[in-house]
């Protein structure tokens, strides 16, 4: 989610949207991949019910979030009317909330796996509650887009936006409901992740061995899966904290925004979706992908072309700071 406030600056970066399009094009085909590679199997454990609960909010992120960016930062302006402009942008919400939560589950499930090791049985069902859970929340936290997002033509100005002016009566009623999202969509998820996985890290700590990771008495596919799920979530916080600092900052200082140069948040609002990139290749690496192709040589190419796009988006971002000569950038419209 961009910032709620709205910059209506007719201004286009098309360097982002041409990298935008490059990582639609990465994470639809990997995720794409994941999904044909978990559904085609007949007997699906309750880990591979979180993994294929995860690949479909990573491609809703691919299928909504990218375009919508991609498209609204060439045209500027709201094309689409005031239906649309409440929809997509509940959808957006909404992919962005079920990607965060049902990685809560996975911490969740990872942790009752390591310290509730005899729970196993109940698992299956336990995950299907908590993934309903999750797009549940998903859908209900998404739900106020459809109500604060509506067109806004600027008087005699034929400019009309999708905004969210005139939604607040009140500038701390927007600042409560940024705080909130903000809590919701990342603070929370965040808090719970990190706590699941700081008490694995101590229950394995305690093991008598000098590394549970590698203990012939651990479970090599339960420690492989942590592995995994470690891995994925360390991505996610990688990937989406520094946009959700810079939100929190411009925040409390909304003046910020005048000052910052856009193409700085809008690096960094790509950056977080290069976490739908790097979701399958985490999966592709631990988990054998059932193509007729190799797994390790869709990997190690899917990974060469993410670490490319992140390349061209460092060198778009170190152009802007030197002053060369670049594309202008995108608008804080969403």
């Amino acid at each position: 989610m961009r910032f709620i406030h709205v910059n209506i600056q007719p201004n286009t970066f098309y360097g982002g949207v041409v990298i935008t399009g490059c990582f639609f094009v990465i994470a639809a085909c990997s995720n794409l991949a994941v999904l044909y590679s978990v559904t085609r199997k007949r007997r699906k454990s309750h880990v591979q019910l979180l993994i294929l609960s995860l690949t479909v909010a990573d491609l809703l992120v691919t299928m909504t979030v990218m375009p919508l960016d991609a498209v609204w930062n060439i045209t500027v302006q709201w094309y689409a009317g005031d239906a649309l402009c409440r929809l997509l942008n509940f959808l957006k919400l909404f992919a962005m909330y079920s990607a965060a939560l049902v990685l809560v589950v996975i911490s969740l499930d990872r942790h009752s796996a390591i310290l509730h090791p005899f729970s196993f049985a109940n698992s299956s069902r336990r995950n299907r509650i908590m993934l309903s859970v999750a797009w549940i929340l998903s859908i209900l936290l998404a739900a106020p887009q459809l109500f604060l997002f509506h067109l806004y033509t600027i008087p005699g100005v034929n400019f009309t936006q999708c905004v969210t002016h005139g939604s607040f009566r009140e500038h701390w009623q927007e600042t409560t409901y940024n705080m909130f999202t903000f809590t919701t969509l990342y603070v929370t998820p965040l808090t719970v992740m990190v706590v699941c996985y700081v008490r694995i890290l101590f229950e394995i700590s305690k093991s008598p061995s000098s590394c549970m990771w590698r203990s012939r008495d651990a479970n090599p596919a339960r420690m492989k899966t942590l592995r995994m799920t470690v891995v994925i979530v360390a991505s996610f916080i990688v990937c989406w904290t520094p946009y959700y600092l810079l939100g929190l900052w411009y925040w409390f200082q909304p003046d910020m925004i005048r000052r910052m140069p856009e193409y700085i948040n809008h690096f960094l609002f790509l950056f977080g979706l290069l976490h739908t990139c790097t979701d399958p290749i985490v999966y592709g690496l631990y988990t054998p992908f059932i193509i007729t192709i190799n797994r390790y040589w869709v990997c190690d190419h899917i990974i060469k072309s993410v670490l490319l796009l992140l390349l061209l988006l460092l060198l778009l971002l170190l152009g802007k700071c030197v002053g060369l000569p670049t594309l202008p950038s995108a608008p804080t419209h969403h």
